[in-house]
C-alpha cells in the first residue's frame, strides 16, 4: 500500500452509543471460557430452548465436560480437525464446546452439502473425526472418506414428544467406528480438565468460505479471534443485559454469522438461545413471540420473506432490542417495507468468514439506510485503490481492508491465497476483503460489490448489484441475479436471470424488463440479455449464488 492513510482519524467512533468505547481490553482466552463464566453466574438459567426442552447453563457445561472426555477416550488430541456435519440442535453446541475443550478444532460442514462437497471439506482439512446428524450419515457413506470414528445423533434425543418433522425416530447407523452421541456423553466424565493452550496461536474452528471462484478455502480462526468477535460485539451494544436476553438461532449455526453472532454472543451474555432446525415460518414466529425473544439475526433473503409473510405479525417486533441482518447487502425497499410493517428497524451489518464474522455494524439509533454501519471497536478500516494498493481519499469506491483482533489467522494450507489476500503496513497486518465499498465523510460504510462482481463495459464500471437491486423494485420480480458476460468487443456485458411472480408468468417479457431497466439505469449498464427462469441458485445463506451462474455459462 501506498500513500498516507486518510482512515486513521476514524471518524465512525463519534457515532457510536453512548458509552462504547472505541477500543476495548479482548481477552486472549479459550473459547470454552465463555461458557464456564456463564455456567458459573447463570447455572440454572436455560441455556438452550428446543421444541419445548430447556438446558441450562449448568447441565450444558457438564454435558460438554462429559463430551469432551467421550472424544479423549475415542483418541481425540489437541490439533485435530473435528468435522460437524449437524443441523441446529443442543448436540451442536455441545458437541462445539467439547471438541474446543479437548484442544481440537471445529471444522463446520454445511448439511446440505452433497457427498463430493463434503469429501472435499473433510480431506482438504483432513478431519478424521465427525460428528454426524443421522439422516446425514447416508451422504457421509457416498463421501467414501476414512474417518478414524464417526459419532452418530439424532434430533430425537432432546426432543421430549416426537412431532412434525421428527415424528419418525430413525434407526441409527451401528458398525465398526461408529459411535452414539447419548453412549459417549453417559461414559464421559464432567470433570476432565480442559487442554492447554495458547489462544492466541491455537486454532478454535476452521470454517470454509464459499468464495466467488474455484474450490473452498478453509480460514483459521483461532480461540483469540472469536473471543475478541465476541467481546467486540457485546461492547457495541451496551442496550444487552446480562442474564436477561433470549436469542433466536433461526440462522445455521455451522455458519460463521450464526456461530459468533448467535452463539457465542448469547453465550457470552448468559442468554437463552432459542434453536431452530426446520425453517417453518409459522412455528418461528411463535416460538419466538412465546418465548420473548429479544435479539434476531437474520439475512436480507429471510426479511425478503418475513416482511410480506402473514403470520410476520404474530411477533411483537417493537419490543425487541435488536433486529440485525448480515450475510449479504440489504435491499433498501426490504428494508424500508419491513420497517413499515413492523415498526422495528434492522441494522444492517457486514463480515466475513475471515473477520470471525462481523466487522461493521449499524449502532442502534443511529441508523444509516444503505449503509452496513461502522467498524466495531478495535476494527480499523481503509478503503484502497484494488490494482495500485494505494489509499483512496474518503468517499472514493475501492477495495475494503481491515486489521484487528478479530481477522482470520489467514487460509488453510493456501500459501499463495494469503500473499494475495494480506498486506502489511504501518506495522499492521491488513486483509484485503475483495470488497468494493466506499466511506462516507460520517465514517459509515456502503456496499457495492465483490471485485469479481464488478465488470468493465467499453471501460465503464458497471456493479452487478445495483442492476440486481433495480430489478428487485420491479413489483413482478420474484428474484434476480446478474453476471458478466466476456466479449472481446466490449470486455463484458451484464446478462439477467429474473424470477418472475406467478401471475406475471407468461405476461411479462424480455422486453418489458429491459424497458423498465432503460428508465432507471444508464444505457451500458442494461443487460444485454435476460433469461427467465422459474428459481435461482442460492447460496447456504439465501443469496443468489453468481458463481454457479458463471459456472454454469462457462460450462464449467
Amino acid at each position: 500500500m501506498s500513500g498516507e492513510n486518510p482512515y486513521t482519524e476514524r471518524p465512525w467512533v463519534q457515532h457510536y452509543a453512548e458509552g462504547v468505547p472505541p477500543r476495548v481490553d479482548t481477552p486472549a482466552a479459550p473459547v470454552w471460557n465463555l461458557l464456564d463464566h456463564a455456567a458459573q453466574e447463570f447455572p440454572r438459567r436455560a441455556a438452550l430452548h428446543y421444541y419445548g426442552t430447556n438446558l441450562s447453563y449448568r447441565e450444558l457445561r457438564e454435558q460438554v465436560g462429559a463430551f469432551a472426555a467421550g472424544l479423549g477416550r475415542l483418541g481425540v488430541e489437541k490439533g485435530d480437525r473435528v468435522a460437524l456435519y449437524l443441523v441446529n440442535s443442543p448436540q451442536f453446541v455441545i458437541a462445539y464446546f467439547g471438541i474446543l475443550r479437548v484442544g481440537a478444532v471445529v471444522v463446520p460442514v454445511s448439511p446440505v452439502y452433497s457427498s463430493s462437497e463434503l469429501a472435499f471439506q473433510l480431506k482438504d482439512s483432513g478431519a478424521e473425526y465427525i460428528v454426524c446428524q443421522d439422516l446425514l450419515y447416508a451422504n457421509l457413506e457416498r463421501a467414501e472418506v476414512e474417518m478414524r470414528a464417526v459419532v452418530i445423533t439424532g434430533a430425537h434425543e432432546y426432543l421430549p414428544t416426537l412431532k412434525g418433522v421428527f415424528a419418525k425416530k430413525p434407526a441409527l447407523s451401528q458398525g465398526p467406528g461408529i459411535h452414539q452421541f447419548q453412549k459417549l456423553l453417559r461414559g464421559g466424565s464432567a470433570t476432565s480438565p480442559p487442554a492447554p493452550l495458547d489462544p492466541v496461536a491455537d486454532l478454535a474452528v476452521l470454517p470454509y468460505t464459499g468464495g466467488t471462484s474455484g474450490q473452498p478455502k478453509g480460514v483459521r480462526l483461532t480461540h483469540a479471534n472469536l473471543v475478541a468477535c465476541a467481546t467486540q460485539l457485546r461492547v457495541f451494544f451496551p442496550e444487552l443485559t446480562a442474564g436477561g436476553e433470549v436469542v433466536a438461532a433461526a440462522l445455521p449455526l455451522y455458519h460463521i454469522y450464526g456461530q459468533v453472532a448467535i452463539l457465542l454472543i448469547g453465550v457470552t451474555l448468559g442468554a437463552t438461545v432459542v434453536l431452530f432446525t426446520s425453517l417453518d415460518l409459522g412455528q418461528i414466529l411463535s416460538t419466538m413471540e412465546r418465548q420473548g425473544v429479544s435479539v434476531f439475526y437474520g439475512v436480507p433473503a429471510l426479511y425478503e420473506v418475513l416482511k410480506n409473510h402473514p403470520k410476520t405479525t404474530w411477533v411483537n417486533w417493537r419490543r425487541m432490542k435488536l433486529v440485525v441482518s448480515g450475510a449479504d447487502a440489504l435491499p433498501e425497499t426490504t428494508a424500508s417495507v419491513w420497517e413499515q410493517r413492523t415498526g422495528k428497524a434492522i441494522l444492517e451489518g457486514f463480515g466475513m468468514t475471515e473477520t470471525a464474522g462481523v466487522s461493521h455494524v449499524n449502532p442502534s439509533g443511529r441508523i444509516k439506510r444503505g449503509s452496513f454501519g461502522v467498524p466495531l471497536p478495535n476494527v480499523e478500516a481503509a478503503v484502497i485503490d484494488r490494482d495500485t494498493g494505494a489509499f483512496l481519499p474518503v468517499g472514493e469506491v475501492g477495495e475494503l481492508i481491515l486489521t484487528g483482533p478479530n481477522i482470520t489467522a489467514g487460509y488453510w494450507r493456501r500459501d499463495e491465497e494469503n500473499r494475495r489476500a494480506f498486506v502489511d503496513e504501518g506495522g499492521k497486518r491488513w486483509l484485503r476483503t475483495g470488497d468494493l465499498v466506499r466511506m462516507d465523510e460520517d465514517g459509515y460504510f456502503h456496499y457495492y460489490a465483490r471485485t469479481k462482481d464488478l465488470i468493465k463495459y467499453r471501460g465503464f464500471s458497471v456493479f452487478l448489484r445495483e442492476i440486481e437491486e433495480v430489478l428487485a423494485a420491479h413489483p413482478m420480480v420474484k428474484a434476480a441475479g446478474v453476471i458478466g458476460v466476456k466479449d472481446p468487443k466490449v470486455g463484458e456485458y451484464p446478462k439477467a436471470y429474473v424470477v418472475l411472480r406467478p401471475e406475471a408468468r407468461g405476461r411479462v417479457t424480455e422486453s418489458d424488463i429491459r424497458d423498465y431497466l432503460k428508465e432507471k439505469l444508464a444505457p451500458y449498464k442494461v443487460p444485454r440479455l435476460v433469461e427467465f427462469r422459474s428459481e435461482l441458485p442460492k447460496t447456504d445463506v439465501g443469496k443468489v449464488s453468481r458463481r454457479d451462474l458463471r459456472e454454469e455459462l462457462e460450462g464449467l
